[in-house]
């Protein structure tokens, strides 16, 4: 049996460069036979990417490498001497009335500027009579001149970065990072009724005439001058007593529902955390924004607009300081006003404070105590707004509060003068994507008060230039575990998100620490800060004045 020699190739060696160094024996004489141009092939080395006209071929052939740089290669130019000799089309192949691509729709969808505002819904053309004024297109478009420079070229939002909500010193260590994925997993069902521990205020009877307001027949929100109390934990009297014999931890129902809404909140907040003991404090500084309502805080478009001036109306802070003061007028506008109020038990604890002729907002206070288990207490001061009578003659509570709207241009298309009250669903469900965290602490605030119902109030500006004058739209009504359901919000997961956190901090050493909502992050960050921080100057005075005191006795 014969065996098969295996020749070596002979393998050429260029130290100098690239390619072969010489041409094989059988290639020497053999003339070179160019590729016709009508063929689909490409050249040998095409790194360039540029030998077709047609973009769709353009990539076909082209090496991976294409882009420069060391490797790459320029083309020369054909000889003179090459003349084409068939010159002929293909029979089976035509172009006639045929649009490259990328440009086949682009006659149709090509309007001029007055057609724009012509633009129906869908994207047809609407009734000439319903135009709209340059730059706003109608329900269910965007505003091209506020969004355009809040994209790139890559159709990717240019995130703003936003600042915390209070000075970050150097000098504090974080000590825990809770992120909004894990909290977002956390759970802790059936949590028992809570007991009601003491019960103080006087409450205002709701006024049902108010039910009745439509666009129509609207009326203006007038200014109510009452006296509202946002009195933090450490500094409520009824905590303080309360604080030596029941509980474990102590918050007021604005830092209880902050902090089961954390995983939906967008801006930056912050509480303060002191650990006394085998006790917990959550508590607000006394010159935070934390009492300031937000607007269209998780909405796709919110007001950070860097061109805008500070002092602009619909600047961020200023909408939530307008948002507030529609809140509070409205919630007690709607109130029957001298009539005998409610008395839910004590006087207001913080009725010393007022003065002389001035008037103490409707409020009832309900200090609860919850049971979370594994010797967790927490005592939660709630708030009620105003009681309405029953079917059957008894009392009921509810809580109060109002949406606004600042401008139609930025609420997706949706004015309410002209859809609440045909589409009310529509401008809740806007609402409720805009401002899905408010709406989410004031449904927990309902539940943990134990309030009967929430009534929402739809306020709007007279004129959306003008901050100051507003019109009251209409009301709506929920019982807050339906209005829970209908805003996918889960109170087993509010519950897990706030027992994981007293658990965290009830591991630390005792001290004074800061929870922070990251500002440009989904997280939550634990700092360890000194004892004096956020110290008044009251308080360093009230010291100062008891060390002369002393040193005056001595």
């Amino acid at each position: 049996m014969d065996r098969i020699k295996f020749v070596a190739p002979v393998l050429q060696d260029n130290p100098s460069g690239w390619g072969p160094c010489s041409v094989p024996e059988q290639y020497k004489d053999m003339p070179y036979q160019p590729f016709s141009k009508s063929e689909k092939l490409g050249k040998v080395a095409d790194w360039t990417g540029q030998t077709y006209a047609d973009k769709r071929l353009a990539n076909k052939y082209s090496s991976q490498f294409s882009g420069g740089g060391q490797y790459a290669y320029f083309q020369e130019e054909d000889e003179s001497t090459f003349q084409l000799v068939d010159a002929g089309r293909n029979p089976g192949k035509t172009t006639r009335n045929k649009l490259k691509i990328g440009t086949r729709n682009m006659r149709r969808n090509r309007l001029t500027p007055g057609q724009i505002n012509m633009l129906g819904k869908g994207g047809k053309m609407g009734n000439p009579m319903n135009r709209q004024p340059p730059g706003q297109v109608r329900a269910g478009k965007w505003n091209a001149r506020s969004n355009l420079r809040k994209f790139d070229h890559k159709n990717q939002v240019q995130m703003k970065k936003r600042d915390a909500s209070v000075f970050i010193r150097p000098t504090w260590k974080v000590t825990e990072e809770m992120e909004f994925s894990r909290l977002s997993k956390l759970s802790l069902p059936s949590v028992v009724e809570p007991v009601d521990i003491y019960k103080c205020g006087a409450l205002d009877f709701y006024d049902k005439s108010y039910d009745r307001v439509t666009c129509k027949n609207e009326r203006k929100l007038a200014r109510v001058d009452r006296v509202f109390h946002k009195v933090t934990t450490t500094d409520d009297p009824i905590i303080r007593s309360l604080s030596r014999t029941q509980g474990s931890v102590y918050a007021t129902d604005a830092i209880v529902a902050t902090l089961m809404c954390a995983t939906r909140s967008v801006i930056s907040w912050d509480i303060v955390v002191q650990r006394v003991g085998n006790k917990l404090f959550f508590d607000k500084r006394d010159d935070s924004e934390f009492d300031l309502l937000p607007v269209n805080e998780t909405a796709t478009d919110p007001p950070y607009i860097d061109d805008d001036p500070k002092n602009s109306i619909n600047w961020p802070k200023n909408l939530a300081l307008e948002a507030t003061f529609i809140n509070h007028n409205f919630s007690q506008q709607v109130l029957k006003q001298g009539e005998e109020p409610y008395k839910m038990g004590e006087k207001n604890p913080f009725i010393s404070d007022v003065k002389e002729g001035e008037q103490i907002a409707s409020v009832g206070y309900r200090y609860r105590k919850f049971d979370l288990a594994d010797d967790i207490e927490l005592v939660c001061r709630c708030e009620h707004d105003a009681v309405i009578p029953g079917p059957n003659g008894e009392i009921q509570f509810m809580n109060i509060k109002a949406l606004n709207e600042w401008d139609p241009r930025f609420s997706c298309g949706i004015d309410w003068r002209q859809k609440l009250d045909v589409q009310r669903g529509a401008v809740l469900a806007n609402e409720l994507k805009n401002n899905s965290c408010k709406l989410a602490k004031w449904t927990i605030q309902a539940l943990l008060a134990g309030s009967d119902y929430i009534k929402f109030g739809y306020v709007s500006r007279v004129h959306f230039r003008d901050s100051t004058k507003h019109a009251i739209l209409g009301t709506q009504q929920f019982k807050p575990k339906e209005f829970a359901d209908q805003i996918n919000l889960n109170m087993d997961n509010a519950w897990g998100i706030l027992r994981f956190i007293i658990d965290t901090c009830m591991k630390l050493p005792e001290g004074k620490y800061l929870l922070l909502k990251d500002p440009n992050k989904p997280c939550l960050l634990l700092y360890d800060i000194p004892d004096g921080t956020f110290e008044t100057d009251d308080e360093e005075d009230e010291a100062d004045k008891e060390d002369d005191n002393d040193e005056t006795e001595a």
